[in-house]
């Protein structure tokens, strides 16, 4: 199972965005693909309760803090199938909760909208929580992404400054678009939408999608004559 951990300290940083987007690529492409929503409000949750009966199949799990043990613990689980699980995270996490994520995640997405507020958050985050020597040991592969870029300012120069102060590469720009909310309304990702809808939107987000392909790791057993990401990629081009 390949487990990615979208997560940004500051709220309305884009994370469900990225959650869902991810969620439903995978899983229009028959990759089995599971959603683990940590943040109480439940927005992943609820994007899952608005999809058809008839969209493809994505498992569910709820890891908010606030139900009982045992309740959370049924409500966690994740299909054994499951080859690709993508947990949302609540913002201001800390403690064991941030620990819990960290330590399920095959690698990180950060998406930051180009905010001297957001930069600065993720920054004091990127410093005190990934860069720990805990963290550095493990190598987990950690990937930014801006997110809401203004069309008339696609490059923002305190941004890159941030990257650069870091030693962080940008994985990709998601440019503020409404596609993104008509397809959260209607319980798809935009993958799923027709295709003249979501042009550059998918174009923008495929960076994305082959960065937490790459770092799934390869399953046991002999290599099949094409990958399933391959074929993924043929059924919705």
């Amino acid at each position: 199972m390949n487990t990615t951990l979208v997560i940004n300290p500051k709220g309305g940083s884009g994370k469900t965005t990225v959650t869902i987007n991810l969620a439903s690529y995978f899983a229009a492409a028959d990759i089995p693909t599971a959603v683990m929503d940590y943040d109480p409000q439940g927005s992943s949750l609820h994007w899952l309760r608005l999809r058809s009966p008839h969209a493809p199949r994505i498992h569910a799990a709820n890891a908010a803090r606030h139900q009982g043990v045992q309740l959370r613990s049924m409500a966690m689980y994740v299909p054994e199938q499951t080859q690709q699980l993508i947990i949302d995270a609540p913002a201001g996490a800390s403690g064991l909760v941030l620990q819990e994520m960290l330590d399920r995640a095959s690698c990180i997405i950060v998406p930051v909208p180009p905010s001297p507020i957001d930069i600065h958050a993720t920054a004091n985050f990127v410093s005190e929580v990934l860069n720990t020597a805990r963290m550095q040991s493990r190598k987990l592969p950690v990937a930014i992404v801006a997110n809401k870029v203004r069309r008339s300012m696609p490059q923002y120069t305190p941004f890159d400054g941030f990257l650069h102060r870091l030693n962080l590469s940008l994985l990709a720009r998601l440019v503020d678009s409404d596609v993104y909310v008509k397809a959260a309304e209607g319980g798809v990702g935009i993958f799923e939408m027709e295709p003249g809808l979501a042009i550059a939107e998918r174009r923008q987000f495929t960076p994305i999608v082959e960065w937490v392909q790459s770092h799934a790791a390869p399953r046991s057993g002999p290599a099949p004559e094409h990958s399933v990401y391959e074929l993924a990629r043929a059924r919705l081009a």
